[in-house]
């Protein structure tokens, strides 16, 4: 099977993308499933921060989830920011495992900003209720230089971008 680790800031449409290709699957009877960042901060990492210690743990122990998952012949969405590259790389070694960056600009996002995350990240220094260590605004986010697909999620509609993501799996199947 496949496991797909989608990276890309948040807002850029991970989990939306996932949600889109985890219907369109089914619907052809493959087994399909998500495992997303922001619903297992709330369980097995509710325990880790937002420092690049804590990022990385909190990917590996998605990762073993998946791993799980994967080894019961289904398919696996990783819906999650995944912002280094060093980390992408290590799960890249699996020959199951490939990448999806959805690059969307900040501007966008900004625009978009669907938590409304990002006016907090960009409140001023003093604010308390200032978001610090977001990513792509005050922590780093390192573009991969070798996504296996990159999904312009600012500039193709909904429908291409999954259609793409749909064909793209398919296309990867083992």
């Amino acid at each position: 099977m496949i496991l797909i680790q989608f990276t890309g800031l948040s807002g850029a449409g991970k989990t939306t993308l996932a949600q889109n290709v985890r219907h369109l699957l089914l619907d052809k009877s493959y087994k399909v499933e998500i495992v997303d960042g922001d619903v297992y901060r709330k369980t097995i990492c509710r325990d880790l921060g937002f420092s690049r210690e804590d990022r990385c743990e909190n990917i590996r122990r998605l990762f073993n989830v998946a791993q799980n998952f994967v080894r019961e012949d289904t398919i696996v969405l990783m819906s999650v920011i995944n912002p280094y590259e060093s980390l992408r790389n290590e799960l890249r070694t699996y020959e199951f495992v490939r990448t999806v960056y959805l690059d969307c600009s900040i501007s966008n996002l900004i625009k978009r900003d669907p938590k409304g995350l990002y006016k907090q990240a960009l409140l001023p220094d003093n604010d308390p209720n200032k978001i610090s260590h977001f990513t792509g605004i005050s922590d780093v986010f390192e573009i991969p230089s070798n996504a296996d697909l990159v999904l312009k999620t600012d500039v193709e509609t909904e429908i291409f971008s999954t259609n793409r993501l749909y064909s793209f799996i398919i296309s990867n199947l083992s």
